[in-house]
C-alpha cells in the first residue's frame, strides 16, 4: 500500500509512504518504491515495515540520500508518538537562516555546537539531515525554561 502526502500550506512539499506486504523488506521492494518516487517527482519517503528490514536494504536507502530523502520505521516504533512524552523535550528545527543568526550571534563554528545523532529517535521523528541544527526548549526550575541547540550528524 502507499500513499501520497503534501502539505495543505505547500502543496509541492510531497511525501511518499510506503507500507510493503513482506515481514521482512529487503532490496527488490525498496527498488520499486523508488522507481515510484522517481516517477511521480517525490524526492521524500518513509517505508513503514512489520517486523525487520534487511542490512543491504538499509545499505540502499543510505546510498539513496544523496538525491532523495528516505527513511524506514518499524511499524511498533510508530504506535506512540515520542515527541509527546513527558520526558522529551519540545524540538524545533532551525532554518538555515536562523542557524546562521544562532552561529553569528554566539561567534562559534558549527563544529562547537553540542550534538545529536541522526539515527536519534527524535532526529528520526523530525527528518534531521546532517548539519542541520535544532534548538531544545526544556523546562528549568531556576530559570523557567532553558534553550540548547544540536549540531545533526
Amino acid at each position: 500500500m502507499t500513499f501520497l502526502v503534501q502539505k495543505r500550506d505547500d502543496p509541492s512539499d510531497q511525501l511518499m509512504v510506503f507500507f510493503p506486504d513482506d515481514l521482512s523488506v529487503g532490496i527488490k521492494p525498496i527498488r520499486s518504491y523508488a522507481e515510484k518516487m522517481v516517477a511521480q517527482g517525490v524526492t521524500k519517503g518513509i517505508i513503514v515495515y512489520r517486523k525487520t528490514i534487511t542490512p543491504s536494504a538499509n545499505k540502499i536507502i543510505s546510498q539513496m540520500s544523496s538525491k532523495y530523502q528516505m527513511e524506514a520505521f518499524n511499524e511498533s516504533d510508530l504506535l506512540v508518538n515520542i515527541t509527546h512524552h513527558e520526558l522529551v523535550p519540545k524540538h524545533v528545527v532551525l532554518k538555515d537562516e536562523e542557524k546562521k543568526a544562532l552561529l553569528a550571534r554566539y561567534h562559534l563554528k558549527e563544529s562547537q555546537l553540542p550534538r545529536i545523532q541522526s539515527s536519534d529517535p527524535v532526529a528520526k521523528y523530525y527528518g534531521l539531515k546532517k548539519g542541520q541544527v535544532v534548538k531544545i526548549i526544556r523546562a528549568s526550575e531556576t530559570a523557567g525554561r532553558y534553550l540548547t541547540y544540536r549540531l545533526c550528524v
